[in-house]
């Protein structure tokens, strides 16, 4: 794969005992090291016009004004230094990159990962939360489309949070579908079934709240059979995944039961859709939190696109898990039949 990254973007300080840290960065590097066929790519910061065209002009100045003034607890959660205003340019400039690299052929092995932090999911219009500030999928998404390079984008978020300020961005852009799989209940809450997208948007927007314990086998029937066909329907240029490791069965702060190995199988089914329904494909990164799972899930994805075959999957979907599918072919999404 080719990786998109940037220094600055590990001078984003959250302080010494947040859970996304700069060391995020370093764990996966340090994996990559080992790996054939690794190849990194210094992206450009996004231009700030590309950032207003997803978030508020209001939001985004406050938020440079608060970094210049050295930054501090923005909420509870989400901490921004001095360097996070630079260090948010860089983060969705590279998932920039990978969009539009992704888009002009890059596949296979040049496959583009943007390893970027801080991290962008649940980072609304009008404010920053849950560690992210600009939201980069959709900044990136939003990018190709207004430059003419997709006509229409669908990002799939396996992060095990959902990610709402995807959701609120894209809830009512007919030209992106968002779909996420998550963990029910967990931070920040959002992202049930019958949330399915508004107006002349309705349908785009798909949520799967799988319950606490959900291993790869519920994550890989839910991608071939409810979001697989409805993608295809879409008929999308790109598809885009936001990539959080949380789910991990060994991540501290989450509860699901998705493996290293998961993880593979999940990048090879995503690359046998791209292939299928001829759309670019790109990976951003968002979350994951112990730094052994989060370098070793994505030395997997790497390793998928670089020859391996993960281990076919050998458990069953759990009854829970069959009965939230059931409910999500029950909203009626093209492509999906119940």
């Amino acid at each position: 794969m080719r990786f998109g990254y940037c220094e600055a973007c590990l001078e984003h300080d959250t302080g010494p005992r947040h859970p996304e840290s700069p060391d995020r960065l370093r764990a996966i590097r340090q994996a990559l090291a080992e790996k054939h066929g690794v190849e990194y790519v210094v992206a450009d910061p996004i231009d700030i016009d590309r950032v207003f065209a997803v978030h508020q002009r209001e939001y985004v100045e406050e938020l440079e004004q608060f970094c210049q003034d050295g930054g501090g607890d923005w909420d509870a959660d989400t901490v921004a230094s001095e360097d996070t205003w630079e260090a948010a340019l860089r983060s969705a400039g590279i998932a920039e990159w990978a969009a539009t690299t992704a888009l002009a052929g890059a596949a296979g092995r040049e496959t583009p990962f943007a390893l970027g932090r801080p991290p962008g999911h649940h980072a609304v219009e009008d404010d920053a939360m849950g560690f992210c500030f600009f939201n980069n999928a959709p900044v990136a998404a939003r990018s190709v489309i207004d430059r003419g390079m997709a006509d229409r984008v669908a990002i799939f978020d396996w992060d095990v949070h959902h990610g709402n300020g995807i959701q609120d961005i894209c809830y009512d852009k007919e030209d992106i579908f968002y779909a996420s799989i998550h963990e029910d209940g967990l931070y920040p809450a959002t992202g049930t079934v019958d949330e399915t997208g508004a107006g002349e948007a309705e349908g785009t927007t798909m949520n799967i709240p799988f319950p606490p314990g959900t291993t790869q086998s519920g994550y890989l029937a839910a991608l071939r059979d409810v979001i697989g066909p409805a993608f295809e329907a879409f008929e999308p240029d790109l598809l885009l995944v936001s990539a959080g490791f949380d789910a991990h069965e060994h991540d501290p702060i989450s509860r699901m039961r998705v493996s290293t190995e998961g993880y593979g199988l999940l990048a090879q089914q995503m690359r046998e859709l791209s292939e299928d329904i001829g759309a670019a494909l790109g990976f951003v990164l968002e979350g994951g939190y112990g730094l052994d799972t989060l370098s070793s899930s994505v030395s997997m994805v790497h390793e998928v696109f670089d020859g391996y075959e993960p281990a076919p999957d050998d458990g069953n979907v759990s009854d829970t898990a069959t009965d939230v599918l059931d409910r999500v072919r029950a909203q009626g999404f093209d492509g999906v039949s119940e």
